[in-house]
């Protein structure tokens, strides 16, 4: 039997309840605009978790928890591509870790990506009764009620969060005399240079492979202490990393269509419109499953025609000091953090916390305005 409805007409911490106490088993989807996330159930419990959310890859979870670091994780990755082996299982192999480790932080990941959907305010859902999870998924074991009690907490402390930081827009400036009264431990201290860069809240987030909720507690307690202010919000609907597309149809329909005509002999535009359809209807069905197929067929035509290719070495053209005067957003700043003339393009994308289409689209840009090359 499958149900479905939104988040808006059966909250999640009811929705989880009604699974647990029947003792179901299946899987329970959601979509949100681009984000997809799959919670596996059997007999009622909790059993693994799928997200398309860059952030919640099983990569960026163990560099924010400090598991690994950005030389461990690309090694895994260049072992996982050549054996097909599951990037647990490299990184035991490899001794960067233990079988208990792995578990552990897969555990963490599926009860992170869980207590995300906490803090959706929209959303589809639809549960699978009996449909089994994916051969490939390592299994743990998370009882739901301590789920949803931690859930409850979680958007309690939001609410909280939020007298002080309204939105994942807002902007944040440094206090003068910070630095003379506290002791700031390095995670602090990373969230305080990327305050000082002016990022949106929503930017240190990505950059710090963190979750929205331990972001938020963060900066609560820098407000908090007077170590820091809010002072603005960045614009309401950032740009599309794809470049904008002229005489975009009115409608969301329209621009599926649209889309779709274009996705063979131009799939970048085909991206973009797709990405501006989402913006207006976050839950389009048809919008959402032609996603996939453009951010594919973009990333192929970048192989093929771009003058790139997964081995290829990106160097920077720039000193420090001449980047310093260019314009260059967060994420193109993050992307760039990375490149230092000995990764190829797919370690880079294996360790930044961005869609595979997206990051390929900063890297291109980045080689036209002559910041980065290819040698």
């Amino acid at each position: 039997m499958a149900i479905k409805g939104t988040l808006k007409t059966m909250h999640l911490t009811d929705l989880l309840q009604f699974l647990a106490a029947g003792r179901k088993s299946g899987t329970l989807k959601f979509d949100h605009g681009k984000i997809t996330k799959q919670i596996y159930f059997k007999n009622g419990m909790i059993v693994g978790s799928k997200s398309n959310d860059p952030r919640e890859y099983l990569g960026q979870v163990l560099l924010h928890y400090g598991k690994v670091d950005d030389a461990q994780l690309k090694a895994a990755r260049e072992v996982q591509r050549t054996s097909g082996a599951k990037l647990g299982e490299v990184l035991v192999e490899q001794g960067f870790m233990t079988e208990d480790e792995v578990l552990a932080i897969l555990k963490t990941r599926t009860l992170d990506a869980i207590y995300d959907l906490f803090v959706w305010t929209d959303g589809e859902f639809e549960f699978f009764d009996d449909e089994p999870s994916p051969d490939d998924l390592l299994l743990i074991e998370v009882e739901p009620t301590s789920v949803i009690m931690e859930g409850i907490y979680r958007i309690d402390e939001l609410a909280r969060y939020k007298t002080l930081i309204p939105s994942d827009r807002s902007i944040l400036e440094l206090a003068a005399g910070w630095t003379a009264s506290l002791k700031l431990g390095k995670e602090f201290r990373q969230i305080l240079y990327f305050v000082e860069k002016r990022m949106s809240v929503a930017e240190i987030c990505y950059h710090m492979h963190a979750s929205a909720f331990h972001v938020y507690g963060q900066l609560y307690t820098l407000i908090s202490e007077g170590v820091a202010r809010v002072v603005g919000e960045a614009p309401e609907g950032a740009p599309a990393p794809i470049a904008e597309v002229e005489d975009l149809p009115e409608t969301v329909t329209e621009m599926v269509w649209a889309a779709e005509r274009k996705l063979e002999e131009d799939p970048e535009a085909a991206l973009q419109i797709i990405q501006k359809a989402l913006q207006q209807q976050p839950n389009n069905p048809e919008a959402q499953s032609l996603l996939p197929v453009a951010e594919e067929k973009f990333v192929k035509r970048v192989y093929e025609k771009g003058g790139i290719s997964p081995r290829s070495v990106p160097q920077l053209r720039l000193s420090p000091t001449e980047l310093t005067n260019q314009q260059i957003d967060p994420q193109e700043g993050f992307v760039l953090s990375r490149i230092n003339g000995a990764w190829d393009i797919q370690s880079i994308l294996s360790i930044c916390p961005f869609r595979e289409a997206d990051c390929l689209r900063m890297i291109q840009k980045l080689m036209e305005r002559g910041i980065v090359e290819i040698k």
